[in-house]
């Protein structure tokens, strides 16, 4: 049963109601499970759950007055029922996948419900990459609820993307079925100084009931965010310490904090809850991004519930900001979240609530994942052609296309060079000197060259810095054309040689991620859906994006989930120090500074 055919509690309350009395049978009863109550924090043996029509009609003692010839029991056999897990805000792209692969990948890790903002499609197809990414949600066996994009690009006049998102495109998308709100306000600069377009988008989404999402990734908490505040955002995921988590919850947002495949920004935020002592209905747990090979090998919400438990966080509270906080956030509490009448029927059966194994998975009624096998079809969207060739180059690149060149005479350089920071989404923008070879500044040492191609309208641009921390060694080079959130062509380098192969390579294969060494090809992601996206499952995915991995390390890099680090190096709305194809971005002032300082 699809969203798109998933009928609205109204039209089954009459049916939900008879099963409830005892006057019709439920089609599937859980017996004999420890109801976790998320309305009141409890943990209740000897429960059962009658469902009917996908919607859970009864939860008590006992359920043998709904009980019929043809209803299926399912023996929870003394095991915590639990509700599904939320992720109050994720990028499916991010993941390398299709909606539909996404789904079947995290459906055994027990996720049920998802709030996802197509972002990184919009800037490379605009609004009707949106609405591919939204029908193909809308098939799935879960609650897939799409935020439309509100910031393509996300700075304007800091980058140039493929298409634009405008405030029209917003309200025709808030006219959508399975539009929940607007996505991350990314733009905080324009919301703080009263942009028309920014506060239009953010009007047509209130105007139609629905929430606006935030974006505020800047460390001032001054008037600049209260501004921010007030243009409208609701949430907001970019904090990274306690006091960020606490000004947010202070001023009536909701604190998501996230766990992805790089960002750990739970435990240093968590505090405000299990230290502090604030109100934890006012946060939510969230993954932002995570790549394939994080959801194959390690899972997905319940990895994040999970750590939130491992930080100090009382199970039944890290539970409620999986579940019923997300849905009260964002209108939906009388539809899923809790295990109480009328709700959709998506329910976790597992043996410990720290741990947390996830061993039968239903959603809407249905088992569909029993003991971390996907046993639900995800069907797939009809992508068209155009959405497979989307890397518009001009040309092949050369060596001498990623060269720096420096000033005249000059033997050695100051240069700004971007700061990777391990396991967060900011930068540091550093200063190094580096040596010049033959007129052009040479990589040295932990200081590598970074390229931004452009990939959207063959207009041949190559802008060329340089980034620290990846560590680097030996004659190698990496490319990617997952480069957030303008998603043109980010390569990284030691030898300018390498940068030109890998970059003509993921020319020819359409869009992916590559890594060359010594001319060859150690490993490569083909991603052709709008050169973001896998229509293969999501283990075949992740044994590439695991090669990828292990080829950065072969090529010396020792960063936690150092790609997802390289796929930020353009997302020129965190500071501090960024890439476009209009230069490099000093986040913190929003001004292009020059890569050579003297």
């Amino acid at each position: 049963m699809t969203q798109a055919s998933f009928p609205a509690w109204p039209e089954v309350a009459a049916d939900l109601v008879n099963v409830a009395a005892g006057r019709s049978a439920a089609d599937t009863i859980i017996t004999g499970g420890i109801w976790v109550n998320v309305h009141t924090r409890e943990a209740l043996p000897d429960h059962d759950i009658a469902i009917s029509r996908g919607r859970i009609a009864f939860v008590g003692p006992g359920a043998d007055h709904c009980k019929g010839p043809d209803t299926q029991i399912i023996a929870a056999q003394g095991r915590y029922m639990i509700p599904g897990l939320c992720d109050g805000h994720m990028h499916i792209e991010s993941g390398m996948l299709t909606p539909a692969e996404f789904a079947r990948a995290v459906i055994p890790h027990g996720t049920t419900s998802m709030f996802t903002d197509p972002h990184e499609i919009a800037n490379v197809l605009g609004l009707e990459g949106v609405r591919m990414m939204h029908d193909e949600a809308l098939m799935q066996p879960v609650n897939i609820f799409t935020q439309m994009p509100s910031c393509a690009p996300s700075a304007p006049g800091m980058e140039t993307t493929g298409f634009e998102i405008t405030a029209e495109d917003v309200a025709e998308a808030m006219e959508w079925e399975g539009i929940i709100g607007l996505g991350e306000m990314m733009n905080f600069p324009g919301v703080s100084n009263a942009d028309p377009q920014m506060l239009a988008e953010i009007a047509a989404t209130q105007r139609a009931g629905k929430t606006v999402g935030g974006h505020y990734a800047s460390p001032d908490l001054g008037p600049a965010f209260a501004a921010y505040v007030a243009g409208g955002p609701a949430d907001d995921h970019e904090g990274t310490c306690e006091a960020d988590a606490i000004a947010r919850m202070r001023q009536g947002m909701r604190s998501m904090i996230r766990l992805g495949s790089a960002w750990y920004d739970v435990e240093s935020q968590i505090t405000a809850i299990t230290e502090k002592g604030l109100d934890s209905r006012n946060m939510i747990l969230c993954t932002d991004d995570c790549h394939s090979a994080t959801l194959v090998n390690d899972g997905h919400m319940n990895r994040v519930v999970r750590h939130a438990i491992d930080c100090g966080c009382d199970p039944l509270v890290a539970l409620q900001m999986a579940t019923i906080n997300t849905a009260t956030h964002f209108g939906l509490e009388r539809e899923i979240g809790s295990l109480t009448p009328g709700r959709r029927a998506d329910v976790i059966l597992t043996s410990d609530l720290s741990a947390l194994p996830i061993e039968t998975v239903i959603a809407r009624g249905q088992i569909v994942a029993q003991d971390g096998v996907c046993l639900a079809e995800c069907p797939h969207y009809g992508w068209p052609k155009h959405a497979r060739q989307t890397v518009n180059m001009a040309r092949d690149l050369a060596g001498d296309d990623f060269a720096i060149t420096a000033p005249a005479g000059a033997n050695a350089v100051t240069a700004n060079v971007i700061g990777v920071v391990e396991n967060q989404a900011p930068t540091k923008a550093l200063q190094f000197e580096l040596p010049v070879t033959e007129g052009r500044v040479t990589a040295h040492d932990d200081v590598a060259q970074i390229a931004l191609v452009e990939r959207h309208r063959a207009t041949g641009g190559v802008v060329n810095a340089l980034v620290s921390g990846f560590g680097y060694e030996g004659c190698m080079a990496m490319a990617s054309t997952v480069a957030h959130d303008s998603h043109h062509m980010i390569v990284v380098g030691t030898d300018t040689d390498q940068m030109a192969l890998a970059a003509n390579h993921l020319r020819a294969l359409g869009g992916g991620i590559t890594v060359f060494k010594d001319g060859v090809p150690l490993a490569t992601i083909d991603l052709p859906i709008a050169g973001l996206m896998s229509d293969s499952p999501a283990a075949e995915v992740a044994a590439k994006t695991d090669a990828v991995m292990q080829a950065m390390r072969d090529c010396g890099c020792t960063l936690n989930n150092a790609y997802m680090q390289h796929s930020l190096l353009a997302l020129v709305v965190i500071p501090e120090l960024r890439i476009s194809d209009l230069g490099l971005v000093d986040v913190r002032s929003f001004e292009f500074v020059d890569v050579i300082v003297s």
